[in-house]
């Protein structure tokens, strides 16, 4: 993380990813971060597109010619979802003054996702954000990554 951001007490940070997320809070200081699990947001299985979606691609016709309209990506509608009910779920949060300063540690498609899902509410409290892909790591590896 950059060395000018400092994760002070209290302040929540949120390591997330496409199907699992985890809001921590720093019950250390500013200079030994300590980070405590608050919450665990888990999505459902997501199987792969293949394997939900059962009918070929529909089509169109527009004049004489025809063609075949795009796949759905079913995987990727649950990605969005899981990223909106995080994001909810931190509205709610928020909506209680719980969090005054956030943290989000997500890889890069994952940080998109969750920016387009949050609220003013929400992003107002973000401090600064963090590209990484965190999230199956033990708590005490997040501090070390943050804390360099």
């Amino acid at each position: 993380m950059n060395q000018n951001i400092i994760i002070s007490y209290n302040a929540r940070v949120l390591v997330a990813d496409a199907r699992k997320a985890l809001l921590l809070r720093n019950v250390g200081t500013a200079s030994d971060l300590s980070l405590e699990v608050e919450q665990v947001f888990e999505a459902p299985h997501n199987a792969p597109t293949r394997q939900q979606g059962t009918d070929r691609p529909g089509r169109t016709a527009s004049g004489s010619h025809r063609s075949s309209l795009g796949q759905t990506d079913f995987h990727q509608l649950e990605e969005e979802q899981f990223s909106s009910m995080v994001a909810e779920k931190l509205e709610v949060i928020c909506a209680g003054n719980n969090i005054q300063k956030l943290f989000l540690v997500a890889p890069p498609k994952a940080l998109a996702d969750l920016r387009r899902a949050m609220s003013e509410t929400v992003r107002k409290r973000i401090v600064a954000e963090y590209d990484k892909d965190l999230v199956n790591f033990p708590v005490d590896e997040i501090e070390k990554h943050l804390a360099s």
